[in-house]
């Protein structure tokens, strides 16, 4: 039996370090968008150029699209397209069942440091 095309063609995107984080990150962010600073500043662990990456390669396969500000500063922002935010939506199910089934180590919020 073979695998489904399309399912593996998910997996190619999500299986990729960062890709799913970035998606889920940006769903949980105000209009399903950031700055490139609050990306750097958020993502610990990332650095500036994984990030850069990431983000053309999820720009490339349609799923953010990223404005390029000029005034006052130069300013960019990254936001899920429709396909992003569809995604998004899929990994809730996925979310779900890593809290009920996964023993994950919390690590402090910001409020909390």
């Amino acid at each position: 039996m073979q695998t489904c095309p399309y399912m593996e063609a998910a997996f190619q995107i999500l299986g990729k370090k960062w890709n799913g984080q970035l998606v889920h990150y940006l769903w949980s962010r105000e209009n399903h968008a950031a700055h490139f600073s609050e990306m750097k500043q958020d993502l610990t662990g990332m650095t500036p150029r994984a990030l850069s990456l990431k983000l053309t390669e999820l720009a490339e396969a349609g799923l953010i699209e990223k404005t390029v500000h000029q005034e006052p500063a130069v300013s960019i922002r990254y936001r899920l397209t429709d396909k992003g935010a569809a995604l998004a939506e899929s990994l809730k199910p996925i979310q779900e069942w890593a809290q009920q089934n996964l023993d994950v180590p919390l690590t402090q919020t910001k409020e909390e440091e």
